[in-house]
């Protein structure tokens, strides 16, 4: 009950604007990477990035071409190999993203997504998501908990 009571004066603080912070704003909970699961989304993250490699760089044509593929009439898909003191994952980086996913960078990912490549899990973030360098971390990859290598398979399961 008094969970509930809190929740309540939370909302009614947000709403009457009261409180002092912004409404609908929480402390982001980072995770590891040998967390990550298929499907899933809202990752936050303290990465270093380990190698990044350019697999697709598109010059658009015609106008009606470049204003679909990016403001700037390219698209540009980089794979950067990032990873923790846990493990480590492929990351897909678009546009103006790869500019920040330089190779020992360390970086924040948030509001990060786990996309599915040919039966791998990919991370990304989307146009809802924030790539922040930030200050060296402090520690050692582990280059052998590769999650991208795990290979998944979509199973419908029917109920009789």
């Amino acid at each position: 009950m008094a969970a509930t009571t809190q929740q309540q004066q939370e909302q009614s603080q947000g709403s009457s604007g009261g409180g002092g912070s912004k409404p609908g704003m929480r402390k982001p909970v980072f995770i590891k990477v040998d967390q990550l699961k298929p499907g899933t989304s809202g990752h936050t993250l303290t990465v270093k990035v380990l190698i990044s490699n350019t697999v697709l760089q598109n010059k658009g044509r015609n106008a009606a071409t470049s204003q679909i593929l990016h403001r700037g009439g390219r698209t540009r898909i980089a794979e950067c190999l990032i990873g923790d003191e846990t493990g480590t994952i492929l990351f897909t980086a678009r546009n103006d993203q790869i500019d920040l996913m330089k190779p020992d960078t360390t970086v924040i990912l948030r509001n990060a997504k786990i996309d599915m490549f040919k039966g791998s899990m990919r991370l990304a973030v989307d146009k809802w998501g924030r790539i922040e360098v930030t200050e060296p971390a402090n520690f050692v990859v582990k280059e052998d908990n590769n999650l991208s290598l795990v290979e998944y398979e979509l199973v419908n399961v029917t109920e009789e």
